[in-house]
This record gives structure tokens, C-alpha cells and sequence, in this order.
């Protein structure tokens, strides 16, 4: 457990939804920047949205204190090497505000459509463990070779080097254990994402949540207090309110009929997915969960999602503490 009088900063990321024009961009990372959010994050899909590095490209140009991550990157998209390159690059750009997020690649409708093959998790699992080493070989010093089972370099002396030495922070997630433990050997930053299909809901509330971070300290041993650790909002939506065990309760009875499982009321408003409550509790709330899990970095949802004016005072309070 992380020592409490050294605890891991709060971090507050804002993603970029959908299709934007430049000036909304320019103003929505000015907003959250005032705000005193931490990141601006974006996923990575062939779906209606603005692509991730160029984005965050943008961002990083129209700010001067905020972080960018991809949240995250699908490896099975580029080469590592053409990536090391635009990741350097993004890093440049910032004087050093780049979180390398990058994950296996999920979403297998995608590849379909792009006529790319989709190897069972094992494998994607491989290749990513392999492009993180590649990753990390040609942001080094001098020319870095690597013969893998996926990918050869030779003798390539990856340019421009990034800021951040020696690499900037990877951030990779994923929501069975075999990634999380991966995560937790490679990263800086381990994602617990969530499925909300029946058997994998559970991960969402207290009693699953101690076991997942069990995997990330057996894993991590004496790195566990130097990690961050990231979650997303995905029950719900931003709901501070006097009643929350109330909101809570119809959320829990929302999924309970999608799922068919019996949800715990409690055990919804304590998730760390979700952002329930009044300013007060919240503030409580993700500072128990920062101290009985390590959880310190939170995406919140998307610039246009409903009540993110009511949480900045919880973001104004929490952010870099």
C-alpha cells in the first residue's frame, strides 16, 4: 500500500470526443487547463473521431501545462519504430508533457475492417510487450538493435530523442489479469480498464478492486509505490447530488438489468468508476480510494459529457495533491 504520507499526486484527465473543429479544440484545452485538469487523452479507434497523435499535437501546441496521453494507443496500428519517431516528436513539442498510453488492440470489428488480421490475446499481448521494448530501445542513446519474435531493428538510432529521459512514462492498460500483471512489470502507469459484460462487472466494485491491485503490488513489489494507477468513468455518468446513495441505487438496478447480477448500492457509489456524490464526499471518497488501492489518475469522460462544470471544484481541490 502506498506510504501515506507520500501518496502518488492526483491526476484528472479530459478526453477529446468525436469529431471537433480547431477552434472548439483550442477552447476546450484552454477550459481544462484553467480548470486544473492534469491531461488531455484520447482513444485510438477507425471510428468518427479526430485521429490521436495529431490531436494531441494540437493540444500540446495551445497549452503550457498540460500533460497529453493517448488512452491508448492500439500497437497493432504501427510499426514501433514509425511510432518511437512520432512519439519523440509529441515530447519535443511539449518540453517533456507526453504519456505514452498504449494497450494489445481490442476491438476486433476494426480490424476487420481494415482487413488486418486479429491473433488471439496472447499474441497481441507478445507483439506489445515486444513494441514497449522497441519503444524504449530507440528513445535511448545511440542506435539500438532488438531481434523479437514480431519485430527486427537493426542498428537504427531512433531520432529525435524525446525529453523525458529516459523515456517519457508509458501507460498501459488493459482488464483481464494477464495484461494487468504485464502492466504492472512495464509500465509506469497501469490502466484498470473495465468490461461491463456480466462475468467482468464485478472488477468494478470494492472486493474485485482488491484483488486487481493485489496483481499490480505481487507484480510491481517495490515499484508499486512509484506507479501510478489510472481508471475511467465507465458506470454512470457525472452525478453530484445530495442523494447519491439514490443515484446509486437506480445505477446499480440500470446494470443489474443488463447484467442480471445483484448489485450492492454501496458497492456502486464506492466503485472508483464512478463519480458520484456531493463535492464534499467525492473529494473523500477518491482520497480513501487513492489509499486502499494507489488509484490517483482518473478519467473523467469527454469534454461534452453532462455535469463536468459541477465537478471542477472537485478536480480545483484534488489536482496534483
Amino acid at each position: 500500500m502506498p506510504d501515506a504520507a507520500t501518496p502518488r499526486p492526483f491526476q484528472f484527465m479530459l478526453g477529446v470526443g468525436g469529431i471537433v473543429d480547431r477552434a472548439t479544440l483550442l477552447e476546450q484545452t484552454r477550459i481544462a487547463e484553467a480548470t486544473g485538469y492534469t491531461h488531455i487523452a484520447i482513444h485510438d479507434h477507425l471510428t468518427p473521431q479526430l485521429a490521436a497523435i495529431p490531436t494531441l499535437s494540437a493540444v500540446i501546441m495551445a497549452s503550457s501545462r498540460l500533460r497529453v496521453c493517448p488512452l491508448v494507443l492500439n500497437n497493432d496500428l504501427r510499426h514501433p519504430a514509425v511510432l518511437a519517431q512520432e512519439l519523440a516528436t509529441l515530447d519535443v513539442l511539449g518540453d517533456g508533457r507526453l504519456d505514452v498510453g498504449i494497450g494489445a488492440g481490442w476491438a476486433e470489428t476494426e480490424y476487420a475492417a481494415a482487413g488486418l488480421r486479429y491473433d488471439r490475446a496472447g499474441i497481441r499481448i507478445e507483439r506489445l510487450q515486444e513494441s514497449i521494448t522497441v519503444l524504449r530501445g530507440l528513445f535511448g542513446e545511440g542506435p539500438f538493435s532488438f531481434a523479437g519474435k514480431h519485430y527486427t531493428i537493426t542498428e537504427l538510432d531512433g531520432q529525435p530523442k524525446p525529453v523525458q529521459r529516459p523515456h517519457p512514462p508509458f501507460l498501459v492498460g488493459g482488464t483481464r489479469e494477464h495484461v494487468v500483471r504485464v502492466a504492472a512489470r512495464e509500465a509506469d502507469i497501469v490502466g484498470l480498464d473495465l468490461r461491463k459484460d456480466r462475468d467482468a462487472l464485478p472488477d468494478a466494485f470494492p472486493a474485485r478492486m482488491d484483488v486487481r491491485a493485489g496483481w499490480i503490488r505481487d507484480e510491481a513489489g517495490s515499484r508499486f509505490d512509484e506507479l501510478d494507477i489510472n481508471v475511467l468513468r465507465a458506470l454512470g455518468g457525472i452525478t453530484i447530488t445530495s442523494e447519491p446513495l439514490r443515484a446509486a441505487r437506480d445505477l446499480a438496478e440500470h446494470h443489474g438489468r443488463l447484467t442480471g447480477l445483484t448489485i450492492d448500492p454501496g458497492d456502486m457509489l464506492e466503485s472508483p468508476y464512478t463519480l458520484i456524490g456531493t463535492v464534499a464526499g467525492l473529494v473523500d471518497k477518491l482520497s480513501r480510494a487513492r489509499e486502499r488501492w494507489g488509484v490517483n489518475s482518473y478519467f473523467v469522460g469527454s469534454f461534452d459529457d453532462p455535469g463536468l462544470a459541477e465537478l471542477a471544484p472537485v478536480v480545483e481541490q484534488l489536482s496534483g495533491t
